[in-house]
């Protein structure tokens, strides 16, 4: 069929070249599926061959999440996916970023830490100008390895919430969001000129639920039924699972069922064709390499000629395929997410660092990937030869800046003393309790509760059932706990899988002020049932009692650590060394000419987070693996930068460059 396919294309451009109708050079995917700007027909899902606007179409597509990569990096990329032979971009829609808080709405427009990398309809319109045609997977719930799969935190203040399922409570603010997400965009699809050629009804569901159940296919059909109510009927549906385990159970009647794996190709596949005997066959997500969790032994990564064998064997199969991921990108801020696992360490948080060993780096970089991928597309593409393809662009520079000395501390009473507080006496709660952000909650960051007690030489303090998810404690200002040493910790005081841990907490028979500030390292963005989607962070599973007396009125410090908040901080003191209590610590430089992209090594630290300029590049962990921080050049400046870290145990006297990440 392949072949037959080839010898098609070769006598198509043979003709071409004879009638002189173009030039053999020059012609883009949209010049060949829409010629002069005519347009009959969308995506058409039938038989053994997509087709678009009446033309056999193969879909050689790289997920590029918009939200992971610099808006100023946006164009340079997506010409990297086209010079690669790629035709298509796939990307996930994050709804926690665009609805931070419940009927507010960011593409954009407001001035929240990620708002500039939010205009996805500038994303799509380049991806379009670019030739490029995009396949969307707008949620609600998109997994990505993203803060709790993209859904907003602000949802978990419904006690009875139920996600991804037939509950009214979920729906109604779905339907919400869509009804404010979708007309933004709908006039973006293809039969209206413009680049969406499909779009995804959930993702995974069948690694959650059972979408032929009642509840799952109430909430799938509605999913469908919102889409179409806002337009967007005139794309092809889809849905995408891990085919061999899932089966139809995430299907959706009318939708394109596809396959996520990462081997197995044939096994896979033929499943596929099984199931669904009478469409074309796509690998909706074949997983070019993986992502990374802290505390794991080494960055996963995938031999290139491994990964280059399955890819022909996908596309031997005459299959269509997206190659998630094309380009990882970086989880900046406080957006990795987690999940759960029946071994240690029980419970998985993301790193910053989203490289995914993936055909461009994190940086954007060519790998030896790239080269694979693109000479196997060239070798399946039928129009390889008839359209063309852009040059490579180069890379951008990397280099690593001169050593920044700290010069200012920031100590953790006047830190905490410029956070929002709230006064309890029913006991600690959750963040997405608090009554603040207009009652949305607290979603990401630190969250630090404070009381006072009658301690002794022995007092103990004991918090029942789980923190969620590392609490650290401070006596009068003195650190009681210690930082992650050994993987027996994960099970001890103060660590997410420790139940009803106790911590001695000496004194001296007087009172004394008691804090523990509890980090939020990710909620689980994958789950396998509604139970694990009840990710509330902080103090809330359980009680805590000193000395055996519990303990219900608290003071507790919301530290969103919000871009804006830290720039702003007062009380900086000069830096005379480091600390051995949680504290932000700060540090400038001068650039005299063009920024260039940047790692900043943070070996030497512990662990907490990093701004530059007023913005969260992300989190670090001396456990690593990654041991480096990505800092596009386009968050630089010429003139003075600032570099500021929250550190949660001992800092380092300086920051460090370099022009090469350390994945581990």
């Amino acid at each position: 069929m392949v072949g037959e396919a080839n010898m098609t294309s070769w006598l198509f451009r043979l003709f071409v070249c004879i009638l002189g109708w173009k030039s053999c050079h020059g012609l883009g995917y949209y010049d060949y599926y829409v010629p002069e700007g005519t347009i009959k027909a969308g995506l058409v899902a039938e038989g053994d061959t997509f087709t678009l606007n009446d033309k056999d179409l193969t879909i050689f597509s790289g997920s590029l999440h918009y939200f992971r990569v610099h808006p100023d990096y946006w164009r340079d990329t997506l010409r990297k996916f086209r010079a690669a032979g790629l035709n298509a971009v796939q990307t996930y829609v994050p709804w926690n970023l665009h609805e931070p808080r419940r009927g507010v709405f960011d593409f954009g427009e407001l001035d929240e830490d990620m708002s500039a990398f939010l205009d996805l309809r500038s994303f799509l319109q380049m991806a379009q100008e670019e030739d490029l045609f995009v396949l969307l997977r707008p949620g609600p719930y998109i997994c990505a390895e993203w803060e709790y799969g993209g859904l907003p935190s602000w949802l978990l203040r419904d006690e009875n919430m139920r996600m991804r399922i037939n509950y009214e409570g979920f729906m109604n603010p779905v339907r919400d969001y869509f009804n404010n997400l979708l007309p933004r965009i709908a006039d973006l699809q293809f039969t209206r000129g413009g680049p969406i050629i499909a779009v995804q009804i959930e993702n995974e569901y069948g690694s959650f639920g059972d979408g032929r159940e009642p509840d799952g296919k109430a909430y799938l059909e509605f999913l469908k039924e919102t889409l179409t109510a806002n337009g967007f009927s005139e794309s092809l549906y889809y849905t995408s699972d891990p085919i061999l385990g899932n089966g139809d159970r995430g299907a959706v009647e009318g939708a394109l069922m596809t396959a996520n794996f990462n081997e197995s190709p044939e096994e896979n596949l033929n499943k596929l064709k099984r199931l669904q005997p009478d469409r074309p066959l796509m690998a909706a997500e074949y997983w070019t390499g993986w992502f990374d969790n802290w505390l794991a032994d080494s960055h996963i990564a995938k031999d290139p000629k491994e990964f280059g064998a399955i890819l022909e064997a996908i596309l031997q199969r005459n299959s269509s395929v997206n190659m998630y991921m094309f380009i990882g990108g970086t989880s900046f801020a406080f957006m990795p997410g987690g999940g759960f696992g029946d071994s240690w360490p029980f419970y998985y948080s993301d790193t910053t660092s989203y490289d995914y060993d993936a055909p461009l780096s994190e940086a954007g970089d060519y790998t030896e990937k790239y080269t694979v991928a693109k000479d196997v597309i060239a070798k399946y593409n039928p129009l390889e030869g008839v359209v063309d393809h852009p040059e490579k662009p180069p890379q951008r520079e990397k280099i690593a800046y001169d050593k920044v000395a700290i010069t200012e501390h920031l100590d953790f009473p006047t830190l905490l003393a410029q956070q929002t507080s709230v006064e309890v006496t029913e006991g600690p709660c959750s963040m997405e309790q608090l009554p603040i952000n207009d009652n949305n909650g607290q979603s990401y960051g630190y969250i630090s509760y404070t009381t006072h007690a009658y301690l002794t030489p022995t007092s103990k303090l004991l918090i029942t059932n789980h923190v969620r998810d590392l609490a650290q404690v401070l006596v009068d200002g003195v650190v009681m706990t210690k930082p992650y040493s050994t993987p027996d910790d994960v099970n001890g005081f103060g660590f997410w899988n420790g139940k009803d841990q106790e911590l001695d907490i000496p004194g001296s028979n007087e009172v004394a002020e008691v804090t523990i500030m509890v980090e939020n390292l990710a909620r689980n963005n994958f789950g396998l049932g509604p139970d694990n989607f009840s990710e509330k962070k902080g103090i809330w599973e359980g009680s805590v009692f000193i000395d055996g007396i519990q303990i219900d009125e608290w003071v507790i410090h919301s530290m969103e650590m919000k871009g804006k908040q830290v720039i702003n901080y007062t009380g900086w003191q000069p830096f005379e060394g480091p600390l051995e209590t949680p504290a932000m610590y700060r540090g400038a430089f001068e650039i005299t000419e063009e920024p260039k992209d940047t790692f900043l090594d943070m070996s030497g630290w512990n662990k907490g987070v990093v701004f530059i300029n007023g913005f969260n590049i992300g989190k670090y962990w001396k456990e690593g693996p990654p041991r480096t921080l990505y800092i596009p050049g386009a968050l630089l400046r010429i003139g003075l930068n600032e570099i500021i870290a929250f550190e949660q145990y001992t800092s380092s006297r300086e920051f460090i460059f370099t022009a090469v990440p350390i994945l581990g």
